[in-house]
């Protein structure tokens, strides 16, 4: 009726639609009436639908105007012809009709609407211009769909002219030519980018984002993004090639719009929480695990998280709502895929249909799935973006947090959970953000599948639910026992990284013992139980994947087989058969995502509680510190009757504190440990509670921790501390602090770096830069934390002298000093003596020493302390800070230290960390970093881990892959002729053969896939086991030089990270890109049997294929690469903050803390954007290229209907139809694998470096008399720690008698270590020779030597393991010559005592010994090895003087016929030596019996007398 009324009589009894005309014909068209309405009007309604809520977005999104452009004025000018075209259509209708020529009304509403609407989408263009859209989306479509609309009026004119002439209507034709012409224009106009805005900052910036700029049509498809994939295979990719981070993205925005939220929020549900968590606090700290404590903290007993998820959720909502509309529209068109195979199949068995409908299927599907490909593809990219966002947030809200923590809090989080937060809880919340549509779409979609399968099969779809409930069970019991096996690994894996850990600590040891063999066999013991449990593990995942992938045969085999056998008129034709296995693919995949989806949301709401623990756990009171800049009050501080505690919950611990500093006087605070000096101090800067009293300070502070806070920076930058360089000020502060000369020994002075915690600067270095930078500051008051502690004696009185005392640089300052230093306080203003956290006395050193009250009785007992201290530890240099000179060696005790530092100069290593896009001077950096590999993995790297894996073996995969995919093919064919099978009488032939061969077919592939997989996984165990020998061996017969050069954190990240990835991951992508290179293979055999001619098309779209998957894996690998690096600053930026926050605090620096924390997470957004627009972009094309391939296999088999069978054609388009996964899980899979195999290339780096001299030489010392007297002869010999350092002996040449007993004495760096370091070669000689009872040591293998001498270190090593395993670790001796060592070192008591004796387990560096046991362990061992050489090194530091005793004289009966050195840092341990040796420079200064020594009054006399001993 309706169409009768617009239409009018004319369009007769047809009116709107006619069947015949549009479907059932060869040649089809629509009605005119339909043409005229229906199509023209759609692309009307769709801008009318979209108009108000597209103007509201441009109203509220303004970029500034864009000025009128070519491109503005040329459409313009089209929309104004095509309105006039409009019109004048309608003057002309109403013409004829005043005519008398009778025209119904749809010709000119028509026109009206049209016109209407044309001058709508001029009015939004102009709209656009004005808010600065450079290409609009909106109208894009609506120009598309007008074109498509005029395209069908244009063929029907055309086709209208072919049969009536052209002259009939000449007008109307004219107008529809002109109209799509037109339409064609602006389609073509608005597939162009329109001027950036004219405020844009855009246009100042060169590199910006390209999506900003560029047009719809590559926004959606991300061709935007194709610049940078060519610019990362062309060259490497550098930080700079990379875009900044958009606006809306920045730290900037997002963290003060999130902390706007929290703040809200928190201010909504104050009160509630601050309960909840004191409670909280108080709980953790009267639990005594840590883990527990840790769970009391991030825990929480009801939903913390609601107030936290809404802050998200008002924040992200609308952005996370609009992506979930993507994503239904996207499972709409997924679901009406199948439809359109089962009506294609339809067409292919039904001969009378038209061809056409064939070509229209194929386009209409093809059109679809680029549709649901740009849908889903746009949903990734808004859950990618919004998962960035939300990483903005949460770590921008945690570091906040962090400034403002008070005590109480820093107690319950330790710096591990908190970076915890911002990498595993805030990938979890990503990992939410993509997953969270699946824990309601998924079973949505799995009812979908089943009413489907419903509608093809009837009541036998519902046996596939009894499959899944079969293989429920079974998975469930291989993942327990799988779950199983990996604990073992675990556990054995911990044992491993233990033992490697405590071998590379104290690998010196090790080196000097000659024990590599040993441990090396130990490690390997515990390797190979470690790999049988994960072989067990991996068959067992073999088993389970084989279940999985065997799913989607199983369902279709038992469907198949109940519906054909049930009911003997039950037909499986082509249609049934191929659109079920589609369904049963969606499904599959639905009910894998769903396990997924719950446990991402399970593990999302466990970080959400966690997160909202920590940033709603107790903050600092402002009001605590009372800062005053004004100028009323004389005094710079003044406490009034103060009572401060550390957190609410517990007592005070300063009380009644009186207290007032005149401006400029310097203050001493002194006490006993615990008297609560540092307290006081931090009650000064707010730190504490205060509970009563007040408090004022003036002006600026600066402050100076006990525990010495140095930044990952260069010594300039940590003094300078972001105040502007004042070269004269730096140079006078510098020369105060006493660190000119430590400058000078840096090997790029100032500018050196300082590595994480200042690790490669000794305790008074670290202190006296601190102090530095207190000093630089220039601030009113001073509060300084016992800074002399952990400087030398001459040190800490210079100073004293240049920067605390009445003459320093800080003499016009308020200076508020806690000190032990006593012989400094009759120098000090006022003094306050701090007993039990209250003030006892206060006064000048002289009044107090006139009331001789407490502080007399405090000096006599430091008095009386330190003369004791002085006998027997005369000052000797800057014991913890030496200023090293030049050429001094920065470590005296050789053998001593367990962390491996440098032996040489210039204090070696500064780790210079990876992540650095500028490195610092290069001179300045010390250690080697992580090198990143750019570009592709060399082919090289591949071919070595294929040889690791067994040629063999790799042959036996590639066809056992080969056998399991053709017997897939044949299945996948056996179902194609059995659909085929004639019908007789309404049922099939055979029914029985072909259910048993196809389910045959199926258990043979399963089986073939289980043995597949199993062949892969375990030959990458068995290469892993290479590898790993490989990389052992290289790294224990590195020399120590290599082990000083190489942070231990390398090497451990090589034992198990990489060792980790070669274990599990290799083999796992490889596996995954075996199966789906098949699978793809499979699937073009597949088209190519049904459709030959496919070749034509399959051919080209692969090569095009083969580009893709190229250019995209050499730009992910870097950009994968690099987001790694620029993720490691951000977590030392928040450890370091956390460790200093007081420190920023007193300095009021945290604004600048807080955007150095901005830029790290803005410089980390810039790698991930473009690392998750790499994988769209490669989604995308890869998708669109394999809805291509779908496309032809359609096209070809609706071609070739004619010869080909409903079978054929359903088995090629249902295989086609999995293309695109394959394709694109098959990239995914070759670009992990190469990110993996950095491992390998990684684990064989160390292949390629130095090696020390062999361990044992054959034919030496085959008579094993060599090593009888003991004579060491030193024959002009020179040492060098490395090529570029000076020489650390030079030309020392003299003669140690056999059985003589010679002390070696020196100052520091004169060379007494390494004298030892040559005589054991754990360094080779410049020049010269060491000869040893006739022996050059140069000729004998490394352990063949170092066994027959014996070193006891002066840090006693053991190992966790047994006390006999400590004692004798290569298994030389019988337990009655280890009990005799015992009883001579007099520990024999102490052992029997033990519950284990000998078998007693000592833990982790001997933890569960005391240090002088220890030391007694180590000398047993000693004693055991019995060498005719014994090289002491201050080897009883630890014990009590009666066991000292005792043990000296042992030494002397028991060696008596060795030769023994001692290296003394006392002079008095070597005063009964036969002969003392004094180095000074490298070089030998004197060398006689100790009488002639004193006699000569030379070096040695000088030593004694600064010794105290002359």
């Amino acid at each position: 009726m309706a169409g009768a009324a617009l239409c009018g009589p004319r369009a007769g009894p047809a009116g709107l639609w006619d069947w015949n005309q549009t479907w059932y014909t060869n040649t089809p068209r629509f009605t005119w009436c339909f043409e005229r309405t229906v199509i023209a009007w759609i692309p009307c309604a769709y801008l009318w639908i979209c108009f108000p809520f597209y103007y509201l977005y441009l109203r509220h999104k303004n970029k500034g105007y864009i000025r009128m452009s070519h491109i503005f004025k040329a459409k313009m000018v089209l929309g104004f012809i095509l309105v006039i075209l409009c019109f004048s259509n309608i003057f002309f209708v109403l013409w004829e009709i005043s005519q008398g020529i009778p025209r119904a009304p749809a010709f000119f509403i028509s026109p009206a609407v049209v016109g209407i609407t044309m001058i709508l989408a001029m009015f939004l263009t102009q709209a656009e211009r004005m808010m600065g859209i450079q290409s609009s989306g909106i109208l894009w479509i609506y120009w598309l769909l007008s074109f498509m609309a005029a395209v069908v009026m244009f063929s029907s004119k055309v086709q209208h002219a072919l049969e009536r002439g052209f002259l009939e209507d000449h007008f109307h034709h004219v107008t529809t030519y002109l109209y799509a012409s037109l339409v064609l224009g602006e389609l073509v106009l608005f597939c162009l980018v329109d001027h950036p805005p004219f405020f844009s900052k855009a246009v100042n910036n060169p590199n910006q984002c390209p999506e900003a700029s560029t047009s719809f049509l590559s926004k959606i498809t991300y061709w935007w993004f194709s610049g940078l994939v060519w610019r990362g295979w062309r060259q490497p990719l550098r930080t700079d090639h990379l875009w900044p981070v958009r606006k809306e993205d920045s730290s900037e925005e997002i963290v003060a719009w999130a902390e706007r939220e929290w703040q809200k929020c928190r201010s909504r549900t104050q009160q509630k929480m601050e309960s909840a968590t004191f409670k909280k606090v108080q709980k953790s700290e009267t639990r005594t695990a840590e883990a527990e404590e840790t769970e009391v903290l991030l825990q929480s007993e009801h939903s913390q998280s609601g107030p936290l998820l809404k802050v998200f959720w008002s924040m992200f909502g609308t952005y996370f709502l609009l992506g979930t509309v993507c994503l239904v529209i996207c499972d709409v068109f997924l679901f009406s895929i199948p439809k359109l195979l089962s009506l294609f199949l339809q067409f292919v068995e039904d001969e009378e249909a038209p061809s056409w409908h064939g070509y229209f299927y194929a386009f209409t599907m093809f059109l679809l799935a680029c549709l649901q490909t740009l849908f889903e593809q746009r949903y990734m990219y808004m859950c990618l973006v919004l998962g960035l966002r939300l990483k903005t947030a949460v770590t921008g809200l945690v570091y906040r947090k962090i400034l403002v923590m008070s005590n109480a809090s820093r107690k319950a989080a330790t710096v591990g959970e908190i970076v915890n937060l911002v990498s595993v809880d805030v990938q979890k919340l990503m990992d939410l953000v993509i997953y969270f549509n699946g824990t309601w779409l998924a079973p949505i979609r799995i009812i979908i599948c089943f009413v489907f399968l419903w509608q093809l099969l009837g009541p036998s779809a519902l046996t596939s639910i009894a499959v899944f409930l079969f293989l429920l069970p079974l998975n469930f019991v291989i993942t327990k026992r799988r779950s199983q096996f990996q604990e073992a690994q675990m556990k054995h894996k911990d044992e491993r990284a233990k033992l490697t850990n405590a071998i590379l600590s104290d690998i010196k040891v090790i080196k000097l013992y000659g024990w590599e063999k040993t441990f090396m066999e130990k490690v390997l013991g515990i390797r190979k139980e470690e790999l049988q449990a994960l072989k067990r593990s991996q068959i067992l995942f073999s088993a389970s994947l084989a279940s999985f992938h065997s799913s989607t045969f199983l369902i279709a085999f038992v469907m198949f087989a109940i519906y054909t056998l049930v009911d003997d008129t039950h037909v499986l034709d082509a249609q049934k058969a191929f659109v079920s296995l589609t369904l049963i693919n969606i499904l599959n995949t639905a009910h894998s995502f769903l396990p997924f989806s719950i446990n991402a949301a399970v593990q999302a709401k466990v970080s959400l509680n966690r997160l909202a623990a920590f940033l709603n756990l107790e903050e600092l009171n402002p009001e605590s510190s009372g800062r005053d800049s004004s100028g009323c009050v004389q005094a710079s501080i003044t406490v009034r009757n103060g009572t401060f505690c550390w957190s609410k919950e517990t007592s005070p611990c300063l009380r009644r504190i009186d207290l007032t500093v005149p401006r400029g006087s310097l203050l001493a605070i002194v006490g006993q440990v615990g008297a609560g000096k540092s307290s006081l101090l931090s009650a000064l800067l707010g730190e504490l509670e205060k509970m009563d009293g007040c408090m004022t300070m003036k002006d600026t502070t600066a402050y100076v921790p006990q525990q010495a806070w140095i930044q990952n920076a260069s010594v300039e930058d940590n003094i300078l501390f972001g105040k502007e360089m004042d070269e004269t000020w730096f140079n006078r502060v510098i020369d105060a602090c006493a660190l000119q000369p430590d400058l000078e020994s840096f090997p790029a002075g100032r500018k050196s770096e300082i590595g994480e915690k200042g690790i490669n600067i000794s305790g008074g270095q670290k202190q006296r830069v601190n102090l530095a930078r207190a000093v630089y500051q220039k601030a009113s008051i001073y509060l300084l934390d016992d800074p002399l502690s952990a400087v030398d004696a001459h040190v800490g009185q210079h100073i004293f002298e240049h920067v605390l005392g009445p003459n320093g640089l800080l003499k016009n300052k308020t200076r508020v000093l806690v000190t032990h230093t006593i012989n400094i306080l009759p120098h000090v203003d006022t003094i306050a003596l701090l007993v039990d956290g209250t003030i006892s006395e206060i006064g000048s050193y002289q009044e107090l020493l006139q009331r001789n009250g407490g502080f007399a009785e405090f000096l006599q007992s430091h008095i009386a302390a330190e003369e004791k201290a002085d006998t027997s530890f005369p000052a000797m240099g800057d014991a913890q800070g030496t200023i090293t000179s030049r050429n001094a060696l920065s470590q005296e005790k050789l053998f001593s230290d367990n962390s491996v530092k440098s032996a040489a100069t210039g204090r070696e290593p500064v780790p210079v960390s990876q992540h650095r896009t500028t490195a610092a001077t290069p001179e300045g950096t010390l250690t080697k970093g992580e090198k990143t590999q750019p570009g592709r993995v060399n082919t090289l790297i591949y071919a070595a881990y294929l040889k690791a894996t067994g040629f063999l073996l790799c042959v036996y995969i590639v066809l056992l892959f080969t056998c399991q995919q053709a017997v897939s093919f044949s299945r996948g064919y056996w179902l194609s002729m059995w659909t085929d099978d004639p019908v007789h009488n309404g049922t099939q032939q055979h029914t029985e053969l072909r259910v048993g061969v196809f389910g045959a077919l199926g258990v043979v592939q399963a089986l073939g896939r289980f043995l597949s997989t199993a062949a892969v996984l375990l030959g990458g165990v068995l290469a892993s086991h290479k590898l790993f020998l490989q990389l052992l061996r290289n790294v224990m017969r590195s020399p120590m030089v290599f082990f000083e050069q190489t942070p231990i954190g390398n090497l451990l990240n090589r034992f198990s990270r990489e060792v980790d990835a070669i274990d599990s991951v290799i083999p796992d992508k490889l596996k995954s890109l075996l199966g789906f290179l098949f699978h793809l293979l499979e699937i073009y055999l597949v088209i190519l049997v049904a459709t030959p001619r496919a070749a034509v098309a399959i051919v080209p779209l692969t090569v095009l294929y083969a580009a893709f998957q190229h250019f995209y894996v050499s730009t992910s690998c870097q950009l994968r690469r690099a987001e790694a690096a620029s993720r490691s600053p951000i977590y030392s930026h928040i450890s370091e903050t956390f460790q200093g926050s007081s420190v920023i605090r007193a300095y009021k620096d945290q604004e600048r803390f807080i955007l150095k924390s901005n830029f790290l997470v803005d410089e980390n957004q810039r790698v991930c954007f473009p690392g998750a627009v790499a994988d769209r972009w490669l989604a995308t094309n890869l998708e669109l290229l394999g809805n291509g391939i779908v496309l032809f296999a359609a096209l070809f088999a609706a071609m070739g209907r004619t010869r080909l069978s409903p079978g054929t054609a359903g088995f090629s388009i249902s295989y086609a139809l999995q293309i695109t996964g394959v394709l694109n899980w098959m990239v995914r899979a070759w670009t992990d694998i190469e990110n993996s195999i950095v491992s390998v290339e990684r684990v064989r780096e160390y292949a390629r470096t130095p090696k020390e001299a062999p361990w044992t030489l054959n034919g030496q010392l085959q008579d094993q008399v060599w090593l009888t007297e003991g004579r060491i002869e030193f024959r002009n010999y020179s040492l060098r720690y490395r090529p570029d350092l000076e020489l650390a002996l030079k030309h020392v040449s003299l003669t140690i008698h056999g059985q003589e007993k010679i002390g070696i004495t020196g100052r520091t760096g004169a060379g007494k270590s390494t004298l030892a370091v040559g005589l054991l070669r754990l360094v080779e000689a410049a020049e010269g020779a060491i000869v040893i009872d006739g022996l050059d040591i140069a000729q004998l293998g490394l352990h063949d030597l170092r066994t027959k001498i014996t070193v006891v270190p002066q840090d006693p090593v053991l190992f966790s393991g047994s006390l006999r395993m400590n004692l004798d670790p290569l298994n030389r001796h019988t337990d009655a010559d280890i009990w005799t060592a015992l009883e001579l070192t007099q520990l024999k008591n102490f052992v029997a005592a033990l519950p284990d004796q000998l078998e007693y387990k000592c833990t982790e560096q001997g933890e569960n010994l005391s240090a002088g046991q220890k030391q007694l362990v180590c000398l047993a061992r000693a004693l055991l090895r019995k060498a005719k050489i014994l090289i002491l090194d201050e080897a009883t530091a630890a014990v009590d003087l009666e066991t000292d005793l005792q043990i000296q004289a042992t030494l002397r009966t028991q060696f008596k016929d060795s030769t023994m050195l001692t290296i003394a840092h006392r002079i008095n341990t070597v005063m009964d030596c036969d002969r003392i040796l004094v180095l000074e420079n490298g070089r030998v200064a004197e060398f006689d019996t100790p009488e002639r020594l004193i006699a000569q009054k030379g070096l040695f006399c000088r030593l004694m007398e600064e010794s105290g001993l002359a």
